[in-house]
């Protein structure tokens, strides 16, 4: 029993510090988009400030809430693989 308790707390660490790569890899691509695009269109104003509404915007984005799947699907993988041992 706590041989699974510890299997378990490694897996949340290591899916937790995943999930903080993923999100910060992410936003900066997603900010690398950004201001590419300012600077390919040759925008004039604020590009700081256009940058920001943009990660704004992908903080409440639906791709962003994908990055939570590093915690769903190794649970739903171990789940499965326990319930087709014992159970199939």
């Amino acid at each position: 029993m706590f041989g699974a308790m510890r299997l378990f707390l490694v897996l949340l660490v290591i899916q937790t510090v995943a999930y903080f790569a993923l999100s910060l890899y992410s936003r900066s691509v997603r900010r690398r988009r950004l201001e590419h695009w300012w600077d390919e269109k040759g925008k004039t104003g604020d590009k700081a400030a256009f940058v920001a509404r943009g990660l704004h915007v992908y903080d409440n984005s639906f791709r962003r809430k994908l990055i939570l799947g590093v915690y769903v699907v190794p649970w739903v993988a171990i789940g499965s693989l326990i319930y087709i041992v014992n159970y199939m």
